[in-house]
Formats: C-alpha cells, structure tokens, sequence
C-alpha cells in the first residue's frame, strides 16, 4: 500500500463516481455488521493461538472475515481481497478487528477496517468503532463523514497536543525520551483507531511501527480525506495534522 504524502505532492487520479459510492454503501454495511457482532462478543470471545499465550485467535475475527469477503465476492466479483493482482486495479484490504487484545479483554479500543486501494493508496476506507457507535466513512476526493457528519482537521502545531502511538517498547522508549515535554503520549491498542484520532482533530499525530497494511488502510483514508498528511518512514508511518508534520518527522528520525 502506497501511504507516501507530502504538501506539495500531486493529487493521486480519480476514481469513478459509481464505484466510489458503490464501495462506500457495500463497505458502510459490512462496517455496521461487525460493528454489531463485536459489540455482542467483546470480553467473551477469548482463544490464544499457538505460539504463546498473548497469541490472540477469536471466532470472531474468522466470522468477520468470512462475511466480508463472502459479501464482497457478490458485490465486487473482479476485485481480490488481500494481495493485489496485477490483472486488477483495485483490491480490498481488511482487519475485522483491530486491536484484538483489547477486544479479548472487553477494553472497549477496538474496530473493524476496511479499505478499498489502488497504486495510489487508499481509495475509500470505512472505520466501525463500536464501543462509541461510531462509523467513520471516507472516499478520495469526497473527504470524511463520522456518522454522517463532514470533519476537517485544522492546522495546529505538534507542542502541546497529543500524539497516539504503537510502538515497539524498545522504539517507545527511544521516541518518549525525544519528545519528553513537548506532546502527550497514548498507546491505547488499536493501529486504526489511533490514525482515526488524527482524522478527527483529537490527536496532533500517529506515530507506528510494525504495523500491518490491512489493519491502516481506512484510517489513512480518513487521515488523508480530513486533511491530514500520511508519511510512510523506512522503519514507521507518521500521520499527522497540517502544521505538525515536520514537527514530529524531526522527533521520529531524532529518534
């Protein structure tokens, strides 16, 4: 997946219109769908996988995932899920949920993602918070709605804001130590969820690494629609606000 932004790039092609709000209806649905199903089983789905106890594998991620990609194969029959296929343009990306330890627990951080993506990066993405009854929606060129409502970041800068993250303990710690002072760390558990904050105004940036296409796809589409810029980092992906970008690039690579 292509995340690669800055201000002064050129804007990436458009789409067509039908397929666009083809997309967002198919993907709005399957996000209300898992939005539903998450919100029932979260604290009661727990199985750990078989490599060591916080190897997290639930029911519900396998249910999730059969249902989106049962859905999408009657719906889209010419675009892959997963990899792309050189044959196709297009090809779908999703995480049923996002952020699994926290739904294993029933800490209420978690979301389903889903992204529809081309050569250029996101095309449309569509982010279900359950835990807040939130569905946030995004298409290029058609900017970002949460619940039907159009957001706009502002531009502000990085000092004194907040800055959600994922990192690796050891990067945790080398980042915490160069922004000491300056913004207020959050590692909360949900890759798509942190970007999503970032899209919303409530975070100056997102600062991952290790992080997995499927699971940022949507929310970098939401990121980029509300006017946030996505950087992908040869060890991370920075997203951030209008105004706090060189900012928190010169903490990352300081770093």
């Amino acid at each position: 997946m292509t995340v690669q932004q800055s201000p002064d790039a050129p804007a990436p092609p458009p789409v067509d219109p039908g397929l666009l709000s083809r997309a967002l209806e198919v993907a709005g649905r399957l996000a209300n769908d898992a939005a539903e199903v998450i919100t029932a089983t979260a604290g009661r789905d727990r199985r750990t996988g078989p490599d060591y106890p916080y190897d997290w594998v639930t029911d519900t991620d396998h249910t999730l995932e059969r249902h989106t990609r049962r859905v999408l194969a009657a719906e889209f029959p010419d675009v892959p899920v997963g990899e792309p296929v050189p044959s196709t343009p297009f090809h779908w990306l999703v995480a049923p949920v996002d952020g699994v330890a926290n739904y294993v627990a029933g800490l209420p951080w978690c979301a389903y993602s889903l992204a529809l993506v081309d050569a250029f990066g996101p095309v449309v993405g569509v982010i279900a918070d359950p835990s807040r009854a939130h569905i946030y929606a995004a298409a290029r060129g058609r900017g970002v709605r949460a619940n039907g409502v159009p957001v706009q970041v502002a531009a502000r800068p990085a000092a004194g804001g907040l800055v959600c993250t994922e990192l690796l303990p050891s990067t945790a710690a080398r980042f915490a130590q160069v922004v000491a002072g300056h913004v207020g760390l959050r590692v909360l558990g949900s890759a798509a969820l942190a970007i999503t904050e970032v899209a919303l105004g409530h975070a100056v940036a997102a600062v991952l690494d290790g992080y997995r296409d499927r699971d940022v796809a949507g929310a970098v589409c939401l990121a980029r629609e509300a006017g946030a810029l996505a950087v992908e980092e040869p060890d991370g992906l920075v997203v951030a606000v209008p105004g706090a970008v060189e900012e928190v690039l010169g903490w990352w690579r300081a770093g």
